[in-house]
């Protein structure tokens, strides 16, 4: 398994439903997933106007946002959240995706 250096950025407010609604269905076994393992999730708190900057691909307006945090660069993100199924889907392509470039690089660095 790759060394540890992507994270799961999820930008959040406390007045928002649907965050609550990924912390009861989501947040108490993710860290014991692939994916959990792979990227661990840390929260922020987004602040009014959003944000930008930091290695994003574009600014943050809406809360829950996941934002695929590796090497300090955003590879992915998720905007909103409906359920747990279409959340695990989608985080399952974007975690792919990382494998996979950490993989072709590896191939790269191999090859004479």
């Amino acid at each position: 398994m790759p060394a540890l250096a992507a994270e799961l950025v999820m930008y959040t407010r406390d007045s928002c439903p649907f965050c609550r609604r990924f912390e009861r269905e989501v947040a108490p076994v993710y860290a014991a997933t692939p994916e959990g393992r792979r990227a661990p999730l840390r929260r922020v708190e987004l602040p009014a106007g959003g944000i930008r900057g930091g290695g994003l691909n574009e600014p943050v307006i809406a809360t829950p946002t996941f934002v695929l945090v590796d090497d300090g660069r955003e590879r992915g993100r998720i905007t909103g959240y409906l359920n747990d199924d279409m959340f695990w889907g989608l985080l399952g392509r974007l975690v792919a995706g990382i494998d996979t470039a950490e993989q072709t690089q590896e191939h790269r660095a191999e090859t004479p």
